[in-house]
């Protein structure tokens, strides 16, 4: 790859290193340069420009994080278009992180272009949270280690995935002394309950029985013919070793003790055992409490579905200082500004007159479809959610022509006013927790899923990219996708321009999208044109 300042005649199809402010326009860092934007250089005055030039041994930076992204990708996750070589993996179910974390660290050590973040081996995920993220350092990576990555990523299982919850049913048993407190045992049932519920599990029974061996056997034989698959046994006394109460019971019944303590504190003094294929927790004092602890770790694993060993609980103690970790998130008290995917709603604008094309346009056959139907297929197969189709003109045909899939149907009843009008009965149909909302037109059939994905992956209000718009070689097209924030401005909208002024109004906040074909230029306004866009 070359680097550097290149003269603007050699700068043609050339990566923007830095952002530059022009009289009237913002060109971003990694912009690829086209003859019109050497053109505006010119006129600011520009004879060079700091750059990077792409050479045939170079993988470009979207590529190579795109292919990375899909070698490591695992089940229970999903991921977004790549943009600015980025490509954020997300869990796609409720459930642990399984790493492959020897493969992961050499892949990071292939060179300095490829990096592959991930969050902690074994952490609890929720659906939609950010898991991963592959970043190829701008603005290429060597072809030869994207395919090296590649190469280490395929040998094996998937290197990233989740494993879900499996709603295990488990069954508890307390034993009592004389002096114990009902209370106490009350209150350790619902905390238990409470753990339990948040990672996919139930509690399907509790027994309480005297602090004696033979009591215990008892009770673990009896949850086990009740079918639980987890026995959580908590002492009145907490155990002190493998030869004392709780563990003595386990083996009277017939079952195995594996292992007995942990380095992971509070937790330290944990039991792992077996009893009928079925894994038995002999639980310390801690657990008694909703405070995260040892318990935790092991209970998240078993609700996944991962087995674990004794030599499994004995790595846990890098990390596993729990009690000096005030910020940690605890297990029902969780952070709550956690990195996740956007939620991108779609909004297909379809309620105009069609007065330049004589008839309704979005009912006319392209491909042996209605117009409309590909506007809805491609917001329907991206990533964003909900769809929301607007009608006006012959509303109950455009609705009629539509039958791809689950639609919200907003109906504009001032749609002749112009295009505003139906834009703003569907931002006032929007769910109050969306983040964006890309604006579609339903007479562009080229647009893809692919297309809307890409501006969703290039949205991050925290780099300042509120505003992402379709280009293709430099010419603005659609769709756009708008954050939130906007909606305000957009209902005092009026007229045919759509919210084509706020692009200048929020220049700083507006990222050029650029696509690979010109499907987000095309669009339908004339009997001519529609010949033009057969397959």
């Amino acid at each position: 790859m070359q680097f550097g300042d290149l003269p603007l005649t050699e700068a043609e199809g050339a990566i923007l290193a830095h952002s530059l402010t022009l009289p009237g326009a913002v060109f971003r860092k990694g912009r690829v340069l086209s003859a019109d934007d050497l053109a505006a250089l010119r006129t600011a005055g520009f004879q060079t420009v700091a750059a990077a030039k792409l050479e045939a041994e170079d993988a470009s930076e979207d590529e190579a994080a795109s292919r990375i992204a899909q070698a490591v990708f695992g089940p229970g996750l999903t991921a977004s278009a790549a943009f600015t070589g980025r490509v954020n993996l997300y869990a796609a179910t409720n459930g642990v992180l399984v790493l492959d974390t020897a493969r992961l660290e050499r892949m990071n050590l292939l060179d300095q272009a490829v990096t592959i973040a991930t969050l902690p081996a074994f952490a609890q995920v929720q659906t939609g949270q950010m898991v991963a993220t592959v970043k190829i350092i701008p603005f290429a990576a060597p072809v030869t280690s994207v395919e090296r990555a590649e190469a280490l990523a395929r040998n094996g299982e998937p290197p990233i995935r989740v494993a879900g919850w499996q709603g295990l049913a488990a069954g508890l048993v307390q034993t009592v002394l004389p002096g114990t407190k009902p209370g106490m045992l009350d209150k350790t049932v619902e905390t238990t309950r409470r753990r339990l519920e948040e990672v996919g599990a139930t509690l399907a029974t509790e027994l309480r029985v005297p602090h004696e061996p033979g009591a215990v056997a008892d009770a673990i034989a009896a949850l086990h013919r009740q079918g639980c698959g987890l026995i959580l046994l908590i002492g009145a006394s907490a155990i002190t070793d493998r030869r004392d109460v709780l563990p003595a019971g386990i083996e009277r019944a017939g079952g195995g003790v594996h292992h007995f303590g942990m380095p992971v504190d509070p937790g330290n003094l944990l039991l792992l055992a077996e009893f009928g294929g079925a894994p038995v927790l002999g639980l310390p004092g801690c657990a008694r409490s909703p405070k995260l602890n040892g318990f935790d770790w092991v209970l998240q694993r078993l609700a996944a579905g991962i087995p674990v060993s004794g030599t499994d609980m004995m790595r846990m103690g890098v990390g596993g200082l729990l009690s000096e970790i005030p910020s940690r998130p605890l297990p029902r008290d969780r952070a709550t500004e956690m990195p996740r995917a956007p939620n991108i709603a779609a909004i297909i604008l379809a309620a105009g007159l069609s007065r330049r094309m004589g008839s309704n346009k979005l009912l006319k056959d392209l491909g042996g479809r209605p117009l409309v139907s590909h506007a809805v297929s491609a917001a329907l197969a991206s990533q964003a959610r909900p769809v929301l189709l607007v009608t006006g003109h012959q509303a109950e045909r455009v609705r009629a022509a539509v039958t791809d899939g689950p639609i919200t149907f907003v109906h504009a009843d001032d749609y002749s006013a112009g295009l505003s009008a139906s834009l703003k009965a569907g931002l006032q149909a929007l769910p109050a927790d969306v983040d964006g909302f890309a604006v579609i037109l339903g007479d562009m059939p080229r647009v893809t899923a692919a297309h809307i994905d890409r501006l969703i992956a290039a949205y991050s209000p925290a780099d300042g990219r509120t505003i992402c718009v379709a280009t293709h070689r430099g010419r603005r097209g659609n769709p756009v996708l708008w954050d939130r924030r906007y909606i305000e401005e957009m209902l005092s909208l009026t007229g045919d321009a759509g919210a084509r002024s706020l692009l200048t109004n929020h220049a700083e906040q507006l990222c050029e999208v650029e696509m690979p074909d010109a499907g987000v230029l095309l669009d339908v306004d004339t009997p001519e044109a529609l010949p033009a866009l057969e397959p």
